[in-house]
């Protein structure tokens, strides 16, 4: 039996097929080199600029230690109370969570309470 297809074709790709598989090489090659710029070597507007805080609620810079810490003390004491007062209308899990922050609160509130033991006020 003759075949009448020759085994395997020759020739397959044509001329135009070579160029467009070069083609979509180059595309291949331009869209793998911008990923790689954009996470290697990101430009100017996508780096982070340095973090600057707001102006808006600023402490005196000429306010003594002392009563930055007393003021800090109080309203860590404040704090403890609402998250108390608040845990006692939850319950499980939720009740839980927030008596460990009512007592991450405490512990803060303890160490700024020793601070003002050791502070020496001017005289």
């Amino acid at each position: 039996m003759d075949k009448l297809i020759p085994d395997p074709p020759i020739n397959t790709t044509t001329p135009r097929d070579e160029t467009t598989q070069a083609e979509s090489l180059i595309k291949d090659h331009e869209a793998m080199k911008r990923a790689l710029d954009y996470y290697l070597d990101p430009p100017e507007r996508y780096i982070e600029k340095p973090r600057r805080p707001s102006t808006m609620f600023v402490v005196d810079p000429d306010v003594d230690s002392e009563s930055l810490l007393a003021h800090a003390c109080e309203s860590l004491a404040s704090a403890s109370v609402m998250s108390s007062d608040f845990a006692t209308s939850l319950e499980g899990p939720q009740r839980h969570t927030l008596m460990a922050i009512q007592q991450v609160i405490m512990l803060a509130e303890l160490a700024v309470n020793r601070v003002l033991d050791r502070v020496e006020v001017p005289r």
